[in-house]
Parts: structure tokens; sequence; C-alpha cells
């Protein structure tokens, strides 16, 4: 649900006014100052949070005489260390230092008891219950003494987390085998171990309004343009969402052109790509949850590079390179022209092809347009259902469902088997696109140029083809050109894309920071 101008957009498309009052009389409330009554302030927040059981409040005595809550909640904090360094030292009696103890509440000094007394590295002070909240939702468990109007958040937060594995989205034969996973602190700390200068910078920024979920803009100063920081910031400063659960909510709303059907920003779980796009001067977006980060601005171009392009020699790199641009086309435009050729331009294949390719729809009851459209549409179920499926059966019926339904298919006479290969080899060649937000975008304008070519024929094809320049001249990446125009004149800008050359030739960072290279 996401709330905007005092609306709530609900999933099944009704919109209803949002209860302004009452979240503004408990936001109200929340901001209220401590008292210096500890049985208030504990009030005050067994209220805010009634009927959550995982939230514990833990009374005890400070050397024997001193009213004390701690109030944390399960699996967020490390339990162990509130009894190591918590409770056990504050209930025995007598100062670390031997001085006296206070035998009233009220005479205990915060300072020399947070000094002295508290043997937790990270140590908060909080004025108002919004802050004990706020401490309590980042599992930091928050300490009340009687006659204190200050609670003393700790940081003795933990909760269960995966360890880092090799991505699974961006799998790879040379390069680091280490991905991203949901926690900011370790993603955050795999940049920070690669780049271990004083110009790393993240910044924090809370989004959602309930899921207060904590992002950080990661730059290196000095080489990321300043505009394109600030510009970032804006942009996620204006999201207000209920809630923000992966960076795919982020993307959808900070890229240029929401409506197109290529991606504007780029998404990886890989740290070495993150690192790389830092090095570059691009920003990255970190997200606590999610293992894939985004980056900005991008090009067409990076977004046809692989991480690998770089730990394999420049003449391998290059050539496969070639091979992925050749098979993008393949991948856009074979069943298109395909169509074209057989119903427009049958001249311009080869007598001894035609006479095979008519033996072979001699049986086929629809045109070349409809043959391919049925079986573009089934490959791409078949990829789909092969996505969602278990892993270890996904891969089967993927390639199993394929064989089948083909074999099936041309033994009913309802497509023929040259229009089998076409399907088969566009779909390999999309396999080949390194990004995956890439291929789909292929896929998706594939379908349209079917149609363009079964109406036009080849000069559809070329409609089709320059409609989507046009598109791809238009579209920026915060702010920055999608594709470079001005190639010719600026040769080493051009010096990796389709060739990449050696690490010794490549002095000079990619435009959208061209004005920075020290």
């Amino acid at each position: 649900m996401i709330r905007r101008e005092g609306h709530a957009v609900f999933a099944n498309g009704e919109e209803k006014r949002s209860a302004a009052p009452p979240i503004e009389r408990k936001a109200d409330e929340q901001q209220e100052l401590l008292a210096a009554d500890i049985n208030e302030n504990v009030k005050k927040i067994q209220t805010i949070y009634r009927d959550c059981m995982d939230v514990v409040f833990r009374e005890f005595q400070i050397f024997g005489n001193t009213k004390a809550v701690v109030i944390y909640i399960n699996g967020l904090a490390n339990i162990e260390e509130i009894h190591e360094h918590v409770l056990k030292p504050l209930m025995e009696r007598g100062w670390a230092d031997g001085s006296n103890v206070p035998t009233a509440a009220g005479q205990l000094d915060m300072n020399s008891f947070v000094e002295q007394q508290l043997p937790v590295s990270k140590v908060y002070r909080a004025q108002t219950v919004a802050q004990c909240i706020e401490h309590l939702a980042e599992g930091n468990p928050v300490l009340f003494v009687d006659g204190q109007s200050e609670g003393v958040a700790l940081g003795l937060s933990k909760w269960e987390k995966r360890a880092i594995e090799e991505p699974v989205a961006e799998s790879g034969i040379r390069g680091p085998r280490e991905g991203f996973i949901e926690s900011l602190e370790t993603n955050l700390s795999l940049l920070r171990r690669r780049i271990r200068s004083p110009q790393f910078k993240a910044k924090s920024i809370v989004l959602g309004k309930y899921t207060k979920t904590e992002v950080a803009v990661c730059y290196m100063e000095g080489i990321a343009a300043p505009e394109l920081v600030a510009e970032i910031e804006k942009r996620l400063g204006g999201i207000e969402l209920d809630g923000v659960l992966e960076t795919g909510y982020i993307e959808e709303i900070i890229q240029d052109h929401p409506y197109s059907p290529f991606p504007q920003v780029l998404n990886t779980e890989r740290p070495d790509v993150a690192v790389a796009s830092l090095l570059e001067g691009r920003i990255v977006i970190v997200q606590d949850g999610t293992p894939f980060v985004l980056v900005m601005p991008v090009s067409f171009y990076s977004l046809m590079q692989s991480s690998e392009d770089y730990y394999q020699r420049s003449l391998i790199s290059t050539l496969i390179r070639w091979l992925r641009y050749l098979f993008l086309l393949v991948s856009l435009l074979l069943p298109s022209v395909y169509i074209a050729i057989l119903t427009f331009h049958q001249e311009m294949m080869p007598t001894t092809l035609s006479l095979t390719v008519a033996a072979s729809r001699e049986r086929v009851p629809f045109p070349a347009f409809v043959e391919a459209l049925i079986m573009e549409i089934v490959f791409e179920a078949l990829r789909e259902a092969g996505v969602r499926l278990p892993k270890q059966a996904g891969a089967a019926v993927s390639i199993v469902g394929a064989l089948v339904i083909g074999q099936a298919a041309v033994q009913a006479g309802l497509v023929s088997t040259p229009m089998i290969m076409v399907v088969a080899l566009t779909g390999i060649a999309s396999f080949t696109i390194p990004r995956f937000t890439t291929g789909i975008a292929l896929r998706v304008l594939r379908f349209p140029m079917m149609i363009l070519a079964g109406s036009l024929g080849l000069l559809g094809v070329m409609l089709g083809v320059l409609l989507i320049l046009i598109h791809l001249a238009s579209l920026r990446s915060l702010g920055v050109p999608y594709i470079s125009i001005d190639a010719p004149t600026a040769s080493h800008r051009m010096g990796d894309v389709l060739v990449r050359k050696p690490w010794w030739k490549l002095n000079a960072r990619p435009r959208v920071n061209e004005r920075q290279n020290h």
C-alpha cells in the first residue's frame, strides 16, 4: 500500500481515505520526552508495543537498590551479550572503581554510569520515546534507570543472516566467488575491504514509513561528480512509501524513463562489479534486506559488458564482446527477418532453400507470423516455468518441455521445422546477453518487431530498428546520455565498447565522469 496526499491505494485498486488523525496522534505520543519515573517510561513503551510477544521487558536492581529495566526485541538483540555485559555487571554490588554506590533513585550520575559501568562498545543516549522505538527496531536494547529522564540504547543487535556465497544470478568462470547478502553492514564491509581509501563514502538514508529500511548511498569522493550524488540523494529523499522491501522499489522510482523497456539502472550482486563502478565515478545504492545493489548512471554499452571481460586477456574479451553484439542482433531480429523474407521477399532465398522451406510448410495451416508468434509465446512460457520451478526440476522441465512440444508441434503440422530452428537460435542468442534486465528488454521488443515484419516486410524491420535507435538516443540515466552519439569525435570513449583495450591503454574514465580522471 502506498500513501499519497492522505489517500491509501490498495492492491485491488480501491482508494480510501487514510486515518490521518490517529496516526498523527500516535506520532505525537512518540515525540514526548522521557520522564524521570521509570514506571511511566515503561508504560509508554508497553502501550506502543502492545500485543507484541517478542518484546521483552527485563526488570532488575542496579547494585541491589536502584530499579532498572532493559527492553529488547527477541531475535534482534544479542541475549548472551545482554546477560554478560549488562545484567551481570550491573546486578553486582559496588562500582567498578570501588567508589560508593548510590542509595536512592535520582542520585545516580548518568555520565559516570555510562562511562564506567557499561562495558559496551556502542552506547547511545535516548531523550524521547521515538528515539527509544527507533533503537529497539534496530535491535539495540534500551536501558531505563529509575530517576533518570533519558534512556541508554546499547549497540548489542544481532540477527540471523546467511553466509557469503557465490552469486547465483551472475555466475562466471573467473573472478571472485563472493556475493552480496541481505545484511547492509556485511555488504558495506565487502566494499570497504576492496576500497581501503577514506575517499570511499557511504551516506545513510532511511526509507519506508513503517519498514524504516536503511539505504546507503556509496561513492568515491573526488571521482564521482558531486551533482550526481546530489541528484541521487534528491530522488531518494522524494520516495514516500509505506515500505521498501527490495531495491526494485527504488529502481522503478528513481529511473529517468520509467516506461522504457530498457533498464537505466544496473543491479548486481557482485562486489567486484560494484567496486569497479565506484572507481569509474558511478554511484552505488546498497539497501538492507536484499543482496542486489543498484549502480547509476549506466549506459547501454556497460549493460552489455561482463565483469569477466576484465579478468580475461584483452583479445579474448574483445572476441567475446563481438559475439555478444552479434547475438544481440540475432535475438532481436532473427524471427522478424525470417517472417519478412518468407512473407514478402521469397526471392531473396536460394532456390534450393525455398523448396526445402516450402516442403516443410506444406502441412502448416498458419502464416509465418502466426507460426512464429505461437512458438515464441510457448518458448517464453517454458523459460518462465523453468525459472519459477524448484532448481532441481526447472532445467529438466525446460529442456524436456521444449523438445517434446517442438517435436509434437512439427508432427502435428502446427509449425514447420525451420521455425523451430529460428526460435531455438533466438533463445540461445538471448542467453548470451550478460544482464538479465537487458535480455528482457530485447525479448519484449521482439514481438513488435515481428508485427512490423509481418505487416511491412523488411521495410518494417528497418523502421523498427530506427525507432529503437531513436529511443535509445533519447534515454538518460541520471541525466547522462544512454548511448554516446559523438563516438567519431571521441574515439577514446569507445575504447571499452566493442574493443576491450589492454589495461595500459585504458587511461581515461567513462564519459559519465570524464572531467575527473585523477
